[in-house]
């Protein structure tokens, strides 16, 4: 019998073995892709106007906080879809985790805040979200016929559906990332895909071929200036919780939005709440008596857990449909729908979440 090595570095021959694979190969491409999605991302931020201003270290170090989208649970780091397998490709073949920079010279420059990994987990999810909401290939997962506010609207695409069909609508999201990326799409862009970019590069787990890992994705698939004339369509950033209420002990003080709402559609998106019942008292209160609240999606908790040590309350669907009940609304037209979130249509792993579907009026 012969020994197994312990040392796990390839060997000249395995080396050659690697070669006649095109893994070298594979690895350069993959290179020329990362520095065309830095090339595409910095294009992204180069204009940031949506900020209004520079951050200073103060407010920089704030930013570094909690952040709640619905594709991530802050310090937690849960995935609708990709489950956050973060791999790293660092010592592969000297790939050295593709810390490649176009301009040699950005090392030079003062840096104010070093990239965690849960900040390159986010920018990776930004992308493969930007294929689900703004290119051809998410079509599938975004067909949805849904004036509705949007709260958690992530990259803005559901609201500019909605808006283009000719609903006053009004986008509501809290995460910067997402924020960059929709501003980009919907005020810098001119023409349908008139970017590109490699969301699935950063991974080589589950790749079928070298294609799945190294294919383009361009966006978007529709012209974001394509509205009807006199659209009401609007983006306001920030919580839920702060935009539409602040809350003093036990007692809500609520806004001028109380009762102006006509319709609110949460898609993937309560489940992003610390406080459940703090949520739905929210949507109960903004909206107009009578109103319709449409909902979409599973109980991915994004606080369960947490390494933050933020209070947060899970409970199972039949808890959150009696609470809505107890709130005051009557929920109508349940069903489950099988669904993905920002799916890797060729990836060998896949996950469908069972999402549960209601539409609710406001009754008291």
């Amino acid at each position: 019998m012969s020994s197994v090595p312990s040392n796990t570095t390839p060997t000249c021959a395995d080396q050659d073995v690697l070669e006649k694979l095109g893994y070298k190969q594979k690895l350069e491409e993959t290179d020329k892709a990362i520095i065309a999605n830095a090339d595409f991302l910095s294009k992204v931020v180069d204009d940031p106007q949506i900020f209004g201003h520079e951050l200073d270290d103060d407010e920089e170090e704030e930013e570094q906080g909690p952040s709640h989208f619905h594709s991530h649970s802050p310090g937690h780091e849960h995935d609708h879809g990709s489950h956050s397998h973060s791999h790293s490709h660092a010592g592969r073949g000297g790939h050295g985790g593709h810390s490649h920079r176009r301009h040699e010279d950005t090392h030079d420059r003062p840096r104010k805040h070093r990239p965690t990994e849960s900040d390159m987990d986010k920018l990776r999810s930004t992308m493969k979200q930007l294929v689900r909401d703004w290119s051809e290939e998410g079509n599938e997962e975004r067909e949805r016929n849904l004036k509705v506010l949007v709260p958690g609207s992530g990259l803005g695409r559901l609201s500019w559906d909605v808006a283009h069909m000719g609903f006053a609508c009004q986008a509501n999201e809290f995460s910067h990332y997402m924020l960059l990326t929709s501003y980009f799409i919907l005020n810098k862009t001119a023409q349908i895909k008139q970017h590109t970019f490699h969301p699935y590069v950063h991974s080589f787990s589950n790749a079928p071929n070298k294609e799945s890992i190294l294919r383009k994705v361009a966006v978007p698939d529709v012209d974001p200036s394509d509205l009807p004339a006199g659209s009401d369509f609007s983006l306001v950033a920030g919580l839920l919780n702060s935009m539409h209420c602040a809350v003093k002990e036990t007692e809500f003080k609520w806004t001028e939005q109380e009762g102006q709402w006509n319709a609110i559609l949460t898609c993937f998106f309560i489940d992003t709440a610390k406080n459940i019942v703090n949520y739905l008292r929210i949507l109960h209160r903004i909206l107009a008596p009578g109103g319709i609240w449409i909902n979409i999606g599973p109980l991915l908790w994004h606080w369960e857990n947490n390494n933050t040590n933020d209070l947060s309350v899970e409970l199972d669907m039949e808890e959150v449909k009696t609470l809505a009940r107890e709130v005051g609304f009557e929920i109508s037209n349940e069903r489950t729908i099988d669904t993905t979130y920002t799916n890797n249509a060729q990836s060998m792993l896949g996950y469908v979440y069972h999402a549960s579907f209601w539409t609710a009026t406001k009754i008291k």
